[in-house]
């Protein structure tokens, strides 16, 4: 492994940091958006899923308590 220079190390990190193309304002806010509308969605489908599973059973304790 070779050694690099401190001052040579940040010069090369630099030179990386500006070839990156960086979104615009308006793409952070998208994809922002767009997350916390699937993270909603996710919770919503889940919660839905749970309840369902919770009646479910509970109907089938139900109906074996009662036979």
């Amino acid at each position: 492994m070779a050694i690099v220079n401190p001052l040579q190390f940040l010069q090369q990190t630099r030179s990386e940091v500006s070839k990156v193309s960086w979104p615009g304002r308006r793409e952070v806010l998208l994809t922002t958006v767009m997350v916390f509308a699937l993270a909603g969605l996710g919770a919503a489908f889940f919660s839905v899923v749970d309840i369902l599973i919770k009646l479910g059973l509970e109907w089938v304790l139900t109906f074996a308590a009662g036979q």
